[in-house]
């Protein structure tokens, strides 16, 4: 199959244009972005890149899509790329995209430094093209949920925990795991981030595999976030206090409770207070999270997780591992005074 250059976009039967995406890194989240691509009514799936040959071309199959065995030929065959790839090489990659024209989505973190996200925000925004971050969860039902009830938190509680899986532990579990509900509440609490205190663990991998964040921002709002990938079950809930009220939703089973004074039935004996309970239907949230990237490079719309939302995710995971890296100095110096003391 002959590729399409970057100047003949095609269009569906109805005359439409459609966006040409290609999908670099054919791993785990490689293969889940090139089935939406290719499901997709306004994208056609370019072409999947891989170092692994067969790897892309396994995947290109599953997607009815085309095995493109070299990144320059990736490159000149669409209009648009998916970085897929190891969070060490998003960088690279996303600046060899943003520097050949095309449009860029990005799964988290955005790259490995905030020096290397200052540059691919300053590269997108020359060039004018769209970079978008892939948290997911901004396009969520149960963010929606959340966002829509509680504006002014003063105190939340977030916990996800889940068993060991070898993938992803190329980073650690702060930029595996925490950093999506790190995203989250840098989206509820509209203040920068004042101070961090934490701690965590390598367990079974060569980076931490469990943290646990305190979290202070400058409005006085504090978050504590735990993050693990070696317990025995998979857990996820975040509990919300603020001035509309108390939230706690278990994202697990798609239940939200919401104690406040203006929604919900009525609690005999409380002083005017109403208990709501909301549950949630599953969607394709990568489908939506593709839709509003398309949306973006073809219509112009507002790019709703753009290179700022990533740095700003990124800042604070780096913020988080900082702290770890402080307290176990502060620990290690502890027990060389000890040791010296006797």
């Amino acid at each position: 199959m002959a590729l399409l250059g970057f100047g003949s976009r095609p269009r569906d039967d109805a005359g439409e244009r459609r966006l040409r995406i290609g999908v670099v890194g054919a791993g785990h989240f490689g293969r889940f972005h090139a089935l939406k691509v290719a499901a997709s009514g306004r994208a056609l799936l370019a072409g999947v890149h891989d170092p692994d040959p067969e790897r892309a071309a396994l995947v290109a199959r599953d997607a009815g899509g085309v095995p493109v065995l070299g990144f320059t030929e990736l490159l000149g065959a669409c209009d648009a790329l998916v970085v897929a790839a190891p969070a060490e090489a998003h960088f690279d990659l996303a600046m060899a995209v943003l520097r050949a024209g095309r449009h860029v989505l990005i799964e988290k973190p955005i790259a490995s430094t905030l020096e290397q996200a200052q540059v691919l925000a300053e590269t997108a925004a020359a060039t004018r093209l769209v970079l978008q971050v892939g948290h997911l969860l901004r396009y969520s039902a149960e963010h929606a949920a959340i966002t829509e009830r509680i504006t002014r938190p003063l105190y939340i509680e977030a916990t996800r925990i889940a068993p060991y899986k070898p993938r992803g532990t190329d980073v650690s579990v702060i930029l595996d795991l925490m950093i999506h509900d790190l995203d989250l509440v840098l989206a509820i609490v509209d203040s920068p981030i004042e101070s961090v205190d934490a701690l965590g663990c390598a367990v079974s991998s060569a980076h931490e595999d469990i943290a646990n964040a305190r979290v202070r921002f400058a409005n006085g709002c504090v978050a504590t976030i735990t993050a693990s990938r070696i317990s025995l079950k998979t857990e996820r809930r975040m509990r919300l206090f603020s001035e509309e009220g108390y939230l706690s939703a278990d994202f697990a089973a798609r239940e939200l409770t919401m104690i406040g004074r203006e929604r919900g039935m009525p609690l005999p004996g409380t002083g005017g207070f109403r208990r709501e309970a909301v549950s949630w239907r599953e969607h394709d949230t990568l489908a939506a999270e593709h839709a509003a990237f398309v949306a973006a490079c073809l219509d112009g719309a507002p790019v709703l997780v753009d290179a700022q939302a990533g740095i700003r995710a990124l800042a604070a995971a780096i913020a988080v591992t900082d702290g770890i890296a402080a307290s176990r100095r502060r620990m290690e110096l502890s027990g060389l005074l000890t040791a010296t003391a006797f």
